[in-house]
């Protein structure tokens, strides 16, 4: 294997013969009916502005393959009589890797036989046909192309209307001025547990993502109003789809960049059923990047962490299609204050020691099968395991003696299941009815050493487990091809209390001109509380412990929303959306405070023993997207985002949230510079690829530091009757990623830098009270983070 990677290396590398090769690769895929998921034979597939042209039709299983295209950018197209022709836009096409495009088109409603159908773009829709408003598919090529993304679909969010980031250190997102933890996570049909590593108890993002993008396919992301088969959130939906292995050629891949150094394989189990098999595993690469003096705000303290990912698919003749899919991984990171020859500032603490530990594992099969060719079933099947543990000890200022002061054990322990049935009753009917249920077993222990008693005391000590059911049924009606209309319902039953929502959604799309669309959606959304506020537990006078809070109810939104897209060319469109969020039965303290559940994910958050379904919340902006898709190796995005978040909490004085920043805006854009091009092998080719990416938001909120408090009782002491009342100044940052293609006879190469920030602008994260000095500082955001990145696939 080393001679074989050492060959192609030096292939790829020497140019002076390059030409003399024939740079080809194959192109296949499989064709289905959208709603039926049936397959269609004879469809029509061909490579636009290909000369000589090329082209083939499905076969009776809806299969295609087209052999020798060139390597480069190309375009295909799907077409068949009484379907919407579907096209896929400059999809890049590599010699070191057979590109595999599964087509999913849509029947006509009506047949017009005197107009001339023309491509349309497939980006500007979400693939969940439900999907009515605030939604949009994303490839995964954009979270490896787009500036400041570090190959991470969460960061690569945050580019889109509405989204920013909550910190830079962390990939948690804030959409609409909504918490993170309202972001719901679906894998294969499946509500996983947070996804990264390094993530908090209760979180949805982490410093570095657990999933890995080079086993993912195109996939949705939804940011309001989302259709009835989601529940359990309230801010937005990740609906993540893995792909399946190349079920024909075995196919390599390696890597080194953030994420790590990388290895990954797939390939065919048995050709004749076209079952495959797809599998990748990252190590971490920050102890390198420290060693070469990159700073990513965790002073000396090392990150480690590793992961795998994998998916097998059993394709049968009559039995359906099996699949068993997994993620997996564990993170360490030791952050010592104690150690005096640290002086590297940390971005978490300079007063503790802390020890983090966690592991996590899903792993899932599905069943999918086809009962006729208008309706199906789909079946999928999970367990999920988190542990955390984290140990943290206050450090004196004068001995740096470490002092008992927190422990946590947490194992959640999650089954789930999820089934639907879907039925085309023809092109303006569809129905789809599904159950989901998710059995959490929690093992939950917490302590904060108390010096006055010297002793431990428990803060939550439970062991127990609860149920989440969550049927629903949607329907489509397409009055005609310009107007769908989709409607919904989802109930939520929490058998831990009782609690439960039924919940209508609608949305209606009218397409005023083949250029024009309106459209409008409405939901009611309710979501459970982190897990473990339901098993608080306090000590009472008598010595015996309560859980105060196993009672509480959901927290609920109602969304509103009404959009406009403009299709300016076949590669350009505008889009414009407004919304207004109102969010009520929010958690709040019993007793007179400012503290409310809508706040969690800021540094300066605590939670009181009792809490109250009594706070409310609202939402409300406009967004604009302006996006030219790629064309000719050029693209841009420019989003902006007008907004404001409040709440009303116990003390009944109404407040912005932390995450009311006010605006952000974005500007992204790139363009791919192709070299050494051979007309007689235009696969032949070399390429720079430069991308770029400018933020700018309205700076974070933060609750200010009572000094006198803080000195008196040597700790940070917060003036929580001025919750959020203060912003920092607005926030900028420049992104900038340079890559080197490089595609040989049967291998291709990449060659990149990314740098984060390459200003060095300091942004302001949160204030942090000084102990030794008697003083606040202002700890900033990571400043200029360059990340090397290089891959190979063969």
């Amino acid at each position: 294997m080393k001679k074989l990677l050492l060959s192609i290396t030096v292939l790829v590398l020497i140019t002076s013969n390059t030409f003399a090769q024939n740079f080809t690769q194959t192109i296949r895929g499989q064709v289905l009916d959208k709603e039926s998921q049936s397959p269609i034979p004879g469809v029509n597939i061909i490579i636009l502005d290909s000369d000589p042209l090329l082209g083939t039709a499905t076969d009776f299983d809806g299969y295609y393959v087209i052999e020798n295209v060139a390597a480069g950018r190309i375009s295909i197209q799907a077409t068949f009589i009484g379907y919407e022709p579907f096209t896929m836009n400059n999809i890049e096409l590599t010699t070191g890797k057979e590109l595999v495009l599964n087509f999913q088109i849509e029947e006509k409603v009506t047949e017009m036989q005197e107009i001339i159908i023309t491509a349309s773009d497939d980006k500007v829709e979400a693939l969940n046909e439900m999907a009515t408003v605030s939604s949009r598919q994303f490839t995964i090529e954009e979270s490896m192309r787009y500036a400041g993304a570090r190959n991470d679909v969460s960061r690569m969010a945050q580019n889109f209307a509405g989204v920013r980031g909550s910190n830079d250190a962390v990939n948690d997102i804030v959409i609409r001025g909504n918490s993170p933890v309202g972001l719901l996570w679906r894998l294969e049909g499946i509500d996983i547990p947070n996804p990264n590593h390094f993530g908090d108890l209760g979180s949805t993002g982490g410093p570095v993502s657990l999933l890995n993008n080079n086993v993912l396919a195109n996939s949705d992301f939804l940011t309001g109003a989302f259709p009835a088969e989601y529940g359990n959130a309230i801010s937005g939906v990740f609906d993540l789809k893995m792909r399946n292995g190349n079920y024909e050629k075995h196919e390599f891949l390696g890597q080194i960049g953030f994420n790590g150094f990388e290895v990954g394989a797939e390939g065919p189990i048995n050709r004749e059923n076209k079952s495959s098999y797809l599998v990748n595993y990252r190590y971490s690469t920050l102890g390198v990047m420290s060693a070469i003096g990159i700073d990513f705000g965790t002073g000396t303290a090392i990150p480690y962490y590793q992961d795998i990912s994998m998916k097998l698919n059993f394709p049968t003749q009559h039995a359906g299609i099996f699949s068993v899919f997994g993620v997996g991984g564990f993170s360490q990171i030791d952050l010592i204050a104690s150690d005096e020859t640290d002086t590297v500032d940390n971005l978490y603490n300079n007063d503790l020691d802390i020890y983090d530990r966690s592991k996590i594992g899903i792993i899932g099969v599905s069943h999918q099968y086809l009962i006729n060719n208008t309706s199906y079933t789909r079946l999928t099947l999970s367990a999920s395991t988190i542990i955390n543990t984290d140990i943290a000890d206050s450090v004196s200022t004068e001995t740096f003696d470490p002092i008992p002061f927190y422990r946590q054990s947490f194992t959640q322990n999650k089954i789930a299941a999820n089934f639907y049935y879907k039925k085309k009753f023809n092109a303006k009917h569809n129905l789809q009815i599904g159950f989901r249920a998710d059995a959490f077993i929690i093992d939950l222990v917490d302590s904060v050493y108390q010096k006055n008693i010297d002793r431990f005391v428990v803060e939550t000590d439970f062991e127990g487990n609860t149920f989440l059911l969550q049927p629903y049924v949607q329907y489509q009606y397409r009055f005609t091809d310009k107007i769908t209309l989709n409607t919904g319902l989802h109930y939520q039953y929490l058998t831990l209390n009782g609690s439960n929502s039924l919940e209508p959604r609608a949305g209606l799309k009218y397409e005023i001109t083949d250029r024009d669309v309106i459209s409008f959606g409405y939901g009611l959304h309710s979501m459970m509380a982190p897990i473990a506020t339901y098993f608080t537990t306090v000590e009472i006078a008598d010595g015996n412990y309560i859980t105060p809070n196993d009672s509480i109810d959901f927290i609920k939104a109602h969304h509103f929303v009404v959009g406009y897209d403009r299709l300016l060319s076949e590669t350009m469109h505008i889009k414009v959306e407004a919304y207004y969020q109102h969010l009520y039965d929010v958690l709040i303290d019993r007793d007179s405070s400012s503290f409310s559940v809508l706040n969690i994910g800021t540094f300066s958050f605590g939670t009181p023993d009792y809490l109250i379904n009594k706070g409310t919340g609202r939402n409300y902006g406009m967004e604009l997207t302006a996006e030219k898709f790629l064309d000719k190796g050029f693209y841009f995005l420019a989003t902006a985002s007008l907004y404001k978040s409040e709440y009303l909490a116990s003390d009944e004085i109404e407040r912005e949230t932390a995450f009311s920043g006010n605006y952000v805006a974005n500007l992204l854009g790139g363009k791919e510079f192709n070299l050494f091009i051979n007309k007689e092998n235009p696969g032949s080719k070399k390429s720079i690829v430069l991308d770029t990416k400018f933020t700018a938001a309205g700076g974070q909120r933060y609750t200010p530091i009572d000094l006198e408090e803080s000195i008196l009782y040597h700790e940070t002491r917060y003036d929580w009757d001025n919750a959020f009342s203060e912003q920092f100044d607005d926030y900028y940052r420049w992104d900038v990623r340079l890559a080197f293609k490089i595609n040989g006879k049967h291998a291709s190469q990449e060659f990149a830098i990314d740098v984060q920030n390459i200003t060095n602008r300091q942004n302001p994260l949160f204030e942090r009270y000084d102990p030794s000095e008697g003083e606040i500082n202002i700890v900033n955001q990571i400043g200029i983070f360059p990340i090397p990145q290089y891959k190979i696939t063969f």
